[in-house]
């Protein structure tokens, strides 16, 4: 059974009101991949009785259609970003959506989350606290650059006008918020919130002010600092900020989830599908990757600067049980539509899964050092496959499954690294785990710009490259490497886009069909580097391309297949 989203579901089960009503910018997806879905079903577990309202038209009364909850209402604009999702790089509308029914993209408002509680505002003036989650919040509950408007924006609380954010994966905080609030207990006790203050609070970090960012650059990059390092359950400190005359309170993060926990809330009676009210506006195009896929792990500690995920889901891994992960792919034999192929095995980086840092389970994330960086693997982290390739093996033991594939991401610096299982690993992956072609994100081959995006150099790319042909050939595969490249990151210049194309020919033997521009999206170092236009930790000034028309043409000259013919033709005519 879905959670609720209509009034005569509610009339059936008897309800006269919800406990709790969770707004999202997407359609409601009852899957293990949404979050709106999740909290729902943590929520229905400990007895409160939900309803989702997916996508709510905003010409209309629509987001009444539920009246008004007992305890909260609950507000995220969705799977990604609003204005990730409605937008380029370059600033060009998107006309697809691939969590809205029809694939049209016409149902999600830019700044989701603001649109949302506004509305709420305007039909129920006097209401129950409105709470904000997911992505679009959690990575913008400090000051933080918006590319959009081109300024650093207020913690979104100060904007959105509501009453709480809960931040980063909230499994826990959504609990004991909930219970708190139910319970006639202080939410703001709750670890993994952030409220608005008169007073800042005693023993937690003050940050600089938002006035401070916006008069001082490297204030701001202070603040980012201060934010970034402050994210693990174990070592992070609550922070204040001055806003204004008030202050922007984030209580240290919750607890990370253990491995019964994640077990737990991966078996909920998940639907796998769309809820039956949008399905008159059609399929939604997300389902057909994430309908029948398994998610092995949260966290990533990769820390690529561009990248959210370590601010919003962690650096430290945290797995699901072998024998959970085995009963999922079990459940999925018995579903009517299932065809044999798990779409993809793994999680943010596939190749994490099974093994931690034992320092920093004990005592948090370090902050002077990382656990990778350009030219070097933390030595106490130690890189082993095995757990992931014993799983991937018994997956494909089990009655009724053809094929698993691991599509999700993958560091394919690690597996030279892990002298034990690395090449087994690779090994398991060609012969049985891929479509015709795997991915990989070197992003980049100029080690300025690796240095700036926390990337590795390039030779781990060249070894795994030399792996992956030879274990193609002796299984007599012809299967293909493709790249994720960006363009236009900050530091990064036209004669560095010449030298990825002259790396991707001479050494990869290939020509990128597509690269992307750059985003600067919140709460990511490339952000901050972006709009201070220095690099964060050494604070010299760095070149930043900021004209939409050179963005392109950075792009155009790796994916060019006439480079080389131009090239010469340049030449030919300086000579003449």
């Amino acid at each position: 059974m879905f959670l609720h989203t209509t009034k005569k579901e509610m009339d059936s089960l008897g309800w006269e009101q919800c406990d709790v009503i969770l707004i999202s910018g997407d359609a409601y997806i009852d899957s293990p991949f949404i979050g709106v879905a999740v909290v729902g079903r943590i929520l229905e577990e400990l007895g409160y009785k939900v309803g989702i309202i997916g996508q709510p038209d905003i010409e209309t009364d629509d987001i009444t259609r539920l009246g008004e909850p007992k305890l909260y209402w609950g507000v995220s604009g969705g799977s990604i970003d609003s204005m990730v999702s409605n937008y380029t790089a370059t600033k060009k509308f998107r006309n697809s959506d691939d969590y809205t029914p029809g694939g049209k993209n016409d149902k999600r408002p830019d700044r989701a989350t603001l649109v949302y509680t506004n509305l709420i505002r305007r039909k129920y003036k006097n209401t129950v606290p409105i709470v904000l989650g997911g992505i679009e919040a959690s990575l913008r509950r400090v000051t933080h650059y918006d590319f959009w408007s081109n300024k650093l924006r207020k913690p979104l609380l100060f904007d959105a006008k509501a009453d709480y954010l809960i931040y980063g994966m909230g499994e826990i905080a959504i609990r004991e918020f909930t219970n708190a609030l139910a319970n006639g207990d202080d939410p703001r006790k709750v670890r993994g919130i952030c409220y608005i203050s008169k007073e800042p609070v005693e023993d937690y970090l003050q940050i600089p002010s938002h006035q401070d960012c916006l008069d001082d650059k490297e204030k701001y990059i202070d603040l980012f600092d201060a934010f970034y390092q402050n994210n693990d359950p174990i070592s992070a400190n609550g922070l204040c900020q001055k806003v204004d005359t008030r202050y922007s309170i984030q209580t240290p993060p919750c607890d990370y989830l253990d491995e019964n926990e994640m077990d737990e809330i991966a078996m909920y009676p998940y639907q796998r599908d769309l809820h039956p009210y949008h399905k008159p506006e059609g399929k939604v195009k997300c389902l057909e990757t994430i309908k029948f896929s398994i998610q092995t792990h949260h966290g990533c500690w990769g820390e690529c600067n561009f990248c959210a995920i370590g601010v919003h889901q962690g650096r430290t891994i945290r797995t699901r049980s072998e024998k959970n992960i085995l009963e999922e792919a079990k459940e999925f034999t018995k579903l009517k539509d299932f065809k044999g192929i798990i779409s993809d095995v793994g999680g943010p980086t596939a190749n994490m899964y099974g093994y931690e840092c034992g320092k920093k389970l004990k005592k948090g994330t370090c902050d002077d050092i990382r656990c990778v960086d350009f030219d070097r693997l933390c030595k106490v982290m130690k890189v082993d496959h095995g757990r992931h390739l014993k799983l991937l093996k018994d997956i494909r033991q089990v009655p009724g499954i053809k094929k698993a594939f691991v599509a999700s991401g993958l560091r394919y610096d690690f597996i030279p690294a892990d002298k034990k299982h690395g090449y087994e690993y690779l090994k398991e992956l060609v012969n049985h785990h891929i479509s015709g072609q795997m991915k990989v994100a070197p992003e980049h081959t100029s080690d300025r710009v690796l240095k700036l995006m926390g990337k590795p150099g390039k030779q781990p790319l060249i070894e795994f490259k030399k792996m992956y042909d030879r274990l193609n050939k002796e299984a007599g595969k012809k299967q293909f490497l493709t790249y994720y490249l960006i363009a236009a990151h900050p530091g990064c210049e036209e004669r560095d886009m010449h030298e990825l194309k002259q790396f991707t020919t001479h050494e990869l033997k290939m020509n990128p069909e597509q690269a992307q521009v750059f985003t600067p999206t919140p709460s990511t170092y490339s952000a901050v580097m972006y709009y201070t236009e220095m690099d964060p930790e050494t604070r010299k000034p760095i070149f930043v391309e900021k004209d939409n028309v050179r963005k392109e043409k950075q792009k155009n000259i790796v994916i060019d297949k006439k480079y080389y013919q131009r090239r010469k033709q340049g030449s030919s005519g300086m000579q003449s």
